[in-house]
């Protein structure tokens, strides 16, 4: 396991993931949340794309909830984080679910520069709204895709909305999800998002809300609700043929 990290982190999120490492796969602890919305999540990506024998990323996978899922597909999965607790998590459950994932204290920078064109399939789910430049996070998923390949985002619109239930609603009166999980002002447009994308050698597919019901703990795709949780999907531009 390398444990090369680049800067673009903030050392209170680390903690904070650090702090809970050992409940990522308890179904009724702070990460209960995540584990409803799993399938949803996992449905979201193989409704484009058949991952069984690709080469697929998980970019901050924390515990390991959504790398085991997609290696349940039979793809080859590579799972980093930058949350040392959080993966000792994840490679002790492994033993567990029988899944293999190869799980890496890594940076998505440091493994793109490593490991150039060298993926299928990057995902990278709730994870750009607890870095301080998700813009680099993008390029190095992108590096790290071979021409052709999928790139898979999701995280939190910047509304009154996603603040009032994303954050107060969520953290401070279900307590479905662990308090300070998330800060407002790292919550990102879709614009935003789109804007980021849009001149890079990606074309985007798709994009897509997700909502979720604390009442019935279910979550669903809505293609016109993207006021809280939101994915994208982009594709790699396919290297241009020589012409002889």
């Amino acid at each position: 396991m390398s444990e090369t990290q680049t800067s673009n982190h903030y050392d209170h999120e680390i903690d904070q993931f650090d702090g809970q490492a050992a409940f990522w796969w308890d179904l009724k602890g702070p990460f209960k949340t995540l584990h409803q919305i799993n399938p949803t999540r996992l449905k979201y990506i193989t409704d484009q794309v058949q991952l069984a024998g690709l080469k697929v990323l998980d970019v901050g996978c924390g515990g390991g909830i959504f790398s085991e899922a997609l290696a349940a597909t039979g793809a080859d999965v590579t799972g980093l984080d930058l949350s040392k607790s959080s993966l000792q998590t994840a490679k002790l459950h492994l033993h567990e679910s029988g899944h293999k994932v190869d799980y890496q204290l890594r940076s998505i920078e440091d493994f793109a520069a490593a490991n150039p064109g060298s993926q299928d399939v990057v995902c990278c789910l709730e994870m750009l709204e607890h870095v301080p430049d998700p813009e680099s996070v993008i390029d190095a998923c992108l590096e790290a895709l071979k021409p052709g390949g999928w790139l898979f985002l999701s995280t939190l619109n910047r509304t009154p909305k996603a603040m009032m239930l994303g954050i107060f609603a969520a953290e401070h009166v279900l307590r479905i999800v662990p308090k300070g999980t998330h800060h407002f002002d790292q919550f990102i447009k879709p614009s935003e998002l789109v804007k980021a994308i849009q001149d890079k050698t990606l074309d985007i597919l798709d994009l897509s809300g997700m909502r979720y019901n604390p009442i019935t703990e279910t979550s669903s795709i809505d293609s016109h609700d993207l006021d809280i949780n939101y994915f994208v999907t982009a594709k790699k531009h396919a290297k241009k043929q020589d012409v002889t």
